[in-house]
């Protein structure tokens, strides 16, 4: 059923290593066949609508040049002579890469076109128009993070490969404010200070021989005190979390970064966190707050070195648990993982890491048909992997699990996720066009078995990726879920509340040529018993007129409550969170 919108409308004028093999005992699964065909999507990577937009993708820098703040770093004179000369092998390098043409997935003409390019930071105003009413329920700080590079690519690059950057709208007493910064990493920092791009995008440029020359090159940088990846080399763009009265934005290959939200409604990037010297490695940019025991659950995983994979948690005072070493035969594409009340579930898919890859002329990131698919239930207190159940699922790739509960009358953990077909395709150009398909997989711990569903019929099926469920419930059994339209792929035309026992799809979609990103829910009263009393919050484009919008849907019957015109172009971006007013007087 779509939603009309048409009443509140207004008139717009690390290095990857040889994978090491060993075996895993695992509970044998038969192998089910699909039980429906999802119906074809439209894929955007396909379509003149992603390839052709009326704006300039690039400046050099992208982002103006009074904001880049660059300062020459002071080098001495073996420094600069060393310098000088690996700048002219990158320069050979980069003149042979451009005779030949890149892959859609590493193309920043096709990656950062239109609305996925990036903007210039934005200081805080205020007292922004406002379309409708906005919710009393709602004050406090709406946060997005995304990714938007500081500089133009010199060779290929991936949407993921960007700098983070956090756009903020705050909310008080119906009146909103926007602000947009980002987030000061180590690898941003020094980039800034050389004025040009330095450290090698993960996605985007490490392809085959000349993949291995960037690491070679930018080794060799660091080992004549150019550069510094020992500081961080992660670039923050992805999730966000308030935890313990932090804010902290995340990418998988680093330590998180703290941001503070400032009285006036500002962002400051605060110090590459650690938790006070608890957490000496990489943390996913999924973690997950239990809504009870308000304790943060994580994952580290490596691509050089065992163990592959680890899992620890934080009190909610933030105190580290040692870490539990999960053993994985090779290392493992781990984007995100789900919480019970008892117990955290992990995916050990088939999208692996493999160097060897990079030797023969492809990319270290690849879908490995000959590995069985399958998750690990492992208990939330466990000191260690003896007792972790892995039950293996067939052909199944979830970049993001929704959420998952336990069902003990059946000895089943229930899993929500979106299940992608091809499975690398984020990562690998590919002709099958990408299908997302929310499902429901079935973990019985007692027989070692799984099931998996599709949740919506075939004539509704939709591509659904990046959403949530109401947070309050996360780890329990939930009957709705807020997932985005994401088509024309990677576009997001709309948002979808599912019904996850009926099946029944109400869908909201922005309007011609508008396009959104995630959708946020945000419960009205924490303590009210129905689950979708709340409010969607999403940001929103209009490619037509160049003017984005938080938008402010009521969750229960999809109608537009309020709409909030922002002063610059909010890019699609990836994942956000909420802060309460409340919370954010306790902020650290």
């Amino acid at each position: 059923m779509a939603s009309s919108t048409a009443a509140l409308q207004p008139n717009y004028s690390h290095t990857w290593a040889k994978d090491f093999g060993f075996s895993l005992k695992s509970i044998s699964l038969k192998k089910k066949k699909p039980t429906s065909k999802a119906n074809v999507i439209h894929c955007a990577l396909h379509s003149p609508s992603v390839l052709h937009f009326p704006k300039p993708t690039f400046s050099n820098p992208l982002i103006p040049k009074e904001d880049t703040k660059t300062s020459l770093p002071h080098w001495n004179l073996l420094q600069r002579a060393a310098a000088g000369a690996l700048d002219m092998a990158e320069g050979a390098l980069v003149s042979r890469e451009r005779q030949h043409p890149l892959p859609k997935t590493a193309d920043p003409k096709i990656q950062i076109a239109g609305n996925f390019s990036p903007v210039p930071e934005q200081p805080v105003r205020h007292q922004l128009p406002v379309t409708g009413e906005i919710p009393e329920c709602i004050n406090g700080v709406y946060l997005r993070n995304g990714a938007n590079p500081l500089f133009e690519p010199v060779a290929g690059h991936h949407l993921f490969d960007g700098d983070g950057m956090i756009h903020a709208v705050s909310i008080d007493n119906g009146s909103a404010s926007y602000a947009c910064r980002l987030t000061e990493t180590q690898r941003l920092k020094q980039e800034r200070a050389l004025g040009r791009p330095i450290f090698p995008k993960a996605i985007g440029e490490l392809h085959g021989h000349s993949g291995i020359a960037r690491l070679l090159l930018f080794y060799a940088r660091g080992l004549c005190g150019l550069v510094d990846h020992k500081k961080g080399i992660g670039a923050a763009n992805a999730g966000l979390v308030y935890f313990n009265g932090r804010l902290l934005a995340m990418s998988e290959d680093d330590l998180p970064y703290q941001v503070r939200i400032t009285e006036s409604g500002d962002l400051e990037t605060v110090c590459r966190y650690d938790f006070d010297d608890q957490l000496k490695s990489t943390m996913i940019a999924h973690p997950k707050v239990d809504p009870v025991s308000k304790e943060l659950f994580a994952l580290s995983y490596d691509v050089v070195h065992k163990p592959y994979l680890k899992f620890f948690k934080f009190s909610s005072n933030g105190e580290k648990s040692p870490d539990v070493e999960i053993p994985l035969p090779v290392p493992t594409m781990m984007h995100d993982f789900a919480i019970t009340e008892n117990f955290v579930v992990i995916p050990d898919q088939q999208v692996v890491f493999k160097l060897q890859e990079m030797i023969s002329g492809g990319s270290p990131v690849i879908y490995d048909d000959n590995k069985k698919s399958r998750f690990g239930i492992l208990r939330k207190n466990a000191t260690d992997a003896n007792d972790m159940i892995w039950i293996e699922s067939p052909d199944t790739f979830c970049f993001h699990l929704w959420n998952a509960w336990e069902e003990p009358e059946s000895d089943e953990v229930v899993v929500i996720g979106s299940c992608m077909t091809p499975p690398d395709s984020i990562f690998n150009e590919s002709e099958e066009c990408l299908q997302s398909v929310l499902s429901e997989i079935r973990l019985n711990l007692k027989t070692g078995l799984s099931t998996r569903r599709p949740i919506i019929s075939d004539s509704e099926q939709v591509n659904l990726e990046a959403g949530m469920v109401n947070r309050n419930l996360l780890g329990r059994k939930t009957r709705f879920a807020y997932l985005a339209i994401a088509e024309p792929w990677p576009k997001v035309s709309g948002f979808a509340k599912v019904d996850l026992s009926t099946g029944e799809v109400k869908k909201y979609f922005y309007g011609d040529r508008r396009y959104g990103g995630e959708p946020f829910f945000l419960p009205r009263d924490p303590n009210s018993e129905e689950e979708d009393d709340g409010y969607i919050l999403v940001f929103v484009h209009d490619e037509k007129t160049w003017k984005s919008e938080l938008q402010i849907v009521n969750a229960v019957n999809l109608q537009l409550e309020a709409l909030v015109k922002l002063p610059s172009r909010v890019p699609y971006g990836f994942h956000g969170t909420f802060i309460d007013a409340k919370d954010l007087a306790n902020q650290a």
